[in-house]
Formats: C-alpha cells, sequence, structure tokens
C-alpha cells in the first residue's frame, strides 16, 4: 500500500426530488406517488424552496457541481416551476458555471413537458425513461407509453437544443430473449443519445412485482448473455462503459452520478431524499427527509423540516466507499479512498489482498485498484466483502 493522502473537501451535489407520477409502475420501489387532478404541485415548490434554505448551512459556502432532478416523473411540473426551484438553488447555494443540470421525463405526450422551456430554466442534460421499445415490453412493465413516443420525445428534446441526452433501457424483461434485447438498443443507438443507462428488471421489496413476479423472467444465465451481448453492442456504438450499468459517448459522463460513485457529498431536497455530507473534521454524515409528500409539506409550511444526521462510524466508512466505487471499472485510487473517507487504507487492506488473490481485483503499481471482469460479474460477493465485522448478539 502507499502513503495515506490528507483529506480534501470533496465535490458536492444536489439532488432534487420531484414525487409524483401519472401511474406508479409495478416494478418501481422509488417515494413516487399518483397524481391524481389535484397534487399540490404550487405547495410543493414552495416546500423546495424552503427546504433549499435550510441546507445552507450543510452546504458551507462549497459551489454545487451538478443538480440531479429525479422523481416520479419531474416533467409533470411546469418549466416555470422547474426555472424558480433552480433561481434558488443558484441564489442561496451557488450553482458552478459549467454545472450539470439533469432532469428526468417520461416519454408520454404529457410526460415529457416542455423540453424548450427546461433549457430555458437552466437543465443541460435530460434523461428520459424508454426502458425498451418494444411495445409488447412496455406493457408487461406497466408503462403508459409507446416505442413511437420514445422517439417523439428524444425529437422534441433535441429539436429544442438539448446536447446531452440520456436514455434508459431495462434488460431481463418478461418474455425477452436476445433478439427482443438486441433490438432495444439498436433502436436506441440509431437516436445517437449521449449516454445510454442498460441496467437489469430487479423484484425490489414493497413493489407489485415483488408480490406477484410476471410470468416469462429470464433466467440468470440469459440475462448474463443479454448483458454481454449489450456491453458489445454499446462499444461497438462508441459508448464506453465507466460504471456497472453507464455507458457514455466519449465527453458525456454523467458527472452527478460519478460524484455518487466516488463517494462525494450531495445534498438532498425534496419528499424522501437522501443527502451525505462532510463536515470540517472530517466526519461523514447521512440524513434524509420526510418521504410522505404531505408530511414533507407539512414539515416545510411549519418551518422545520426534520432530517437529523446520522454519523457513519468509521467502521462502515469503507464498506460505504467500495460499495459504491466498485461499481466503477476503473475502479479508485489509493489516494482517493484516503482522501474522501479520511481513513487509512489499512481498514480495507485485508478484504482487498484477498480479492486480489480471488481474481477479483487488479492493483497496479501506483494503488490503483480496479475490479476485473469476474468481480463485475459477481459485484454483490465483491462488495460484501467489505462488510464490517459485527460483534455477536
Amino acid at each position: 500500500m502507499t502513503a495515506e493522502h490528507p483529506r480534501a473537501v470533496p465535490p458536492l451535489s444536489l439532488y432534487i426530488h420531484l414525487p409524483w407520477c401519472v401511474k406508479k409502475c409495478p416494478y418501481c420501489d422509488f417515494n413516487s406517488h399518483r397524481a391524481g387532478d389535484n397534487a399540490p404541485f404550487a405547495r410543493y415548490v414552495d416546500a423546495l424552496l424552503a427546504d433549499i434554505e435550510s441546507e445552507r448551512e450543510r452546504a458551507n459556502q462549497r459551489t454545487i457541481e451538478s443538480v440531479f432532478i429525479g422523481g416520479g416523473t419531474p416533467s409533470l411540473f411546469a418549466a416555470s416551476d422547474i426555472a424558480t426551484i433552480l433561481d434558488a438553488v443558484a441564489d442561496k447555494l451557488g450553482l458552478a458555471s459549467d454545472a450539470e443540470i439533469t432532469m428526468e421525463a417520461n416519454p408520454g405526450t404529457v410526460e415529457r413537458g416542455d423540453p424548450v422551456g427546461y433549457l430555458r430554466a437552466g437543465v443541460n442534460r435530460l434523461s428520459l425513461g424508454a426502458q425498451s421499445f418494444s411495445a409488447t415490453s412496455l406493457r408487461a412493465l406497466g408503462r403508459i407509453h409507446g416505442p413511437e413516443e420514445i422517439i417523439a420525445a428524444y425529437s422534441a428534446a433535441h429539436d429544442a437544443g438539448f446536447e446531452n441526452i440520456n436514455i434508459d433501457l431495462m434488460f431481463g424483461l418478461p418474455g425477452q430473449n436476445l433478439a427482443m434485447a438486441n433490438y432495444d438498443i439498436e433502436q436506441a443507438v440509431a437516436l445517437s443519445p449521449t449516454h445510454i443507462s442498460y441496467y437489469q428488471l430487479t423484484l425490489e421489496p414493497n413493489t407489485v412485482f415483488y408480490s406477484r413476479p410476471p410470468a416469462g423472467l429470464p433466467d440468470d444465465d440469459l440475462c448474463w448473455s443479454i448483458q454481454e451481448m449489450g456491453l458489445r453492442l454499446l462499444s461497438a456504438a462508441g459508448y464506453q462503459q465507466y460504471e456497472i450499468s453507464a455507458f457514455a459517448a466519449e465527453g458525456y459522463r454523467c458527472r452527478h452520478n460519478l460524484n455518487y460513485w466516488q463517494f462525494g457529498d450531495y445534498l438532498a431536497i425534496g419528499a424522501g431524499s437522501h443527502g451525505k455530507f462532510t463536515d470540517l473534521d472530517g466526519n461523514i454524515f447521512r440524513y434524509q427527509k420526510s418521504a410522505h409528500p404531505l408530511s414533507y409539506l407539512e414539515q416545510a409550511e411549519s418551518g422545520n423540516i426534520e432530517a437529523p444526521p446520522q454519523a457513519i462510524t468509521p467502521a462502515d466508512v469503507g464498506f460505504e466507499f467500495m460499495l459504491n466505487a466498485l461499481r466503477l471499472p476503473q475502479g479508485f485510487s489509493e489516494r482517493t479512498f484516503s482522501e474522501r473517507t479520511a481513513q487509512p487504507m489499512t481498514r480495507v487492506e485485508p478484504a482487498l489482498r484477498r480479492a486480489l488473490d480471488d481474481k477479483l481485483m487488479s492493483v497496479d503499481q501506483i494503488g490503483h485498484w480496479r475490479p476485473t471482469g469476474l468481480g463485475l460479474r459477481f459485484l454483490n460477493d465483491l462488495q460484501g466483502r467489505f462488510l464490517p465485522a459485527r460483534p455477536p448478539q
């Protein structure tokens, strides 16, 4: 191991959560709620403005390097609402002049919103939740858009002036085979987005699919074959895999998500949003806002947005760093570990050495560690090796 390095202040990002959708998808475990006819959008924007003010102390005069507006379906909000929110972020917290500002949008006619207005509001990266270009697969996923609406939404965003567009694709879908997965990638690549997120459908607790799994889910071997094929096709099309499920054209990696995976800091506003920050002494904390939108609104309107910070213990910091950094094929440097965790490399050295012996990790002469292809295939096992030992109960 190389010598330890002093801790540097981590970069700071901001996550904004807008929790409403037209319909709750049966696989979704995010904090999202059906909007209906009377969703309190105006009240919610006011609550976000109060929340932004409450985050000033945690920001500690650091500039926001990236913003991600997620949901829910943020594109249900008017462009004027997004402008109001981003103006407050710039005024109260401070935005870097080259800040990456991403907003999620769904391809349906209503859900894709107003791309021209969003661009004028300051959004400079759009993420479209396509999921599949197969009408059959979209129906199986409970999506309310069709393949033609994906193309229309992408075209509208491109014509509006968006130069940085991500497309979300899922694989391992009910009834999906290699040919269907190949078609999805071909259709996505044909649009020439700057970024493609390609991830496997998982049955998460507290979802409809978890309690009632859909028929025809591909088995593990087929999913692995689909994933390997997807990596080859995306690479051949000029997309570089820089995270286990993220593929980017040259110069278009998602800076916001990279900050998560590299254990940077991020503030959180909105119902159920999660944040992480490092204080001046190097202590690391996590916090979460009240999850239910109405509870969150009531707290904001009473001037008391509850989000008590919870310190991450030194024993857990190494695991949390590895949980994120091991998703990156390029891995991490020992210097980054020490700077971001304020912990010595000796805390994770035994697990790293065992992973090296098992050919799950590699390391070069300057202390840069990478998961191998085998390590990425068995990522959960690799991450689990860094769990801190717990005393017997």
